[in-house]
């Protein structure tokens, strides 16, 4: 919990400043065990000082929204190429910006490329690593920022 601060600042931001949602961001809680996903989920892997990963989880029309938003406005109808490439890149900046607050707090991490997935009744198993859910309320529906790491 003590480096959730960086993911819940670094979340904010770059949703309010690239997706222009309005963000309000609720009361982290731990997940226990399988975490039941929505149906778009984008994950990136942390190594370095911390190891583990980070998804950002929420319904396919929130997706869309999103993606529009990011592609000037453009209308958004299926999760193109287009689409899934805006979403990955936002989850990209997100955790981007995480890694430059976790670096001002003395922590060195890297990322991986951005992981998207679809379908339905998606879960994601953890049992080595407790998950922080991050509840995020915007004004196009709530997304869950996933955080699973460990110290080294």
């Amino acid at each position: 919990m003590e480096y959730i601060d960086s993911f819940v600042e670094a979340g904010s931001q770059i949703l309010t400043s690239m997706a222009q949602l309005e963000c309000n961001m609720r009361e982290p809680y731990f997940i226990d065990n399988e975490l039941n996903a929505e149906n778009v989920v984008i994950m990136v892997g942390v190594t370095g000082e911390l190891k583990g990963h980070a998804m950002l989880s929420m319904n396919e029309g929130l997706a869309k929204g999103i993606a529009s938003k990011m592609m000037m406005g453009m209308p958004v109808e299926t999760l193109d190429d287009m689409a899934k490439s805006a979403l990955s890149e936002l989850t990209n900046m997100v955790m981007g910006t995480t890694a430059t607050k976790l670096e001002g707090k003395g922590l060195s991490i890297d990322i991986t490329p951005p992981s998207l997935m679809t379908g339905e009744r998606l879960s994601v198993s953890n049992d080595a690593i407790k998950t922080v859910c991050i509840p995020i309320e915007t004004d196009l529906g709530d997304i869950n920022f996933n955080v699973s790491i460990k110290n080294k």
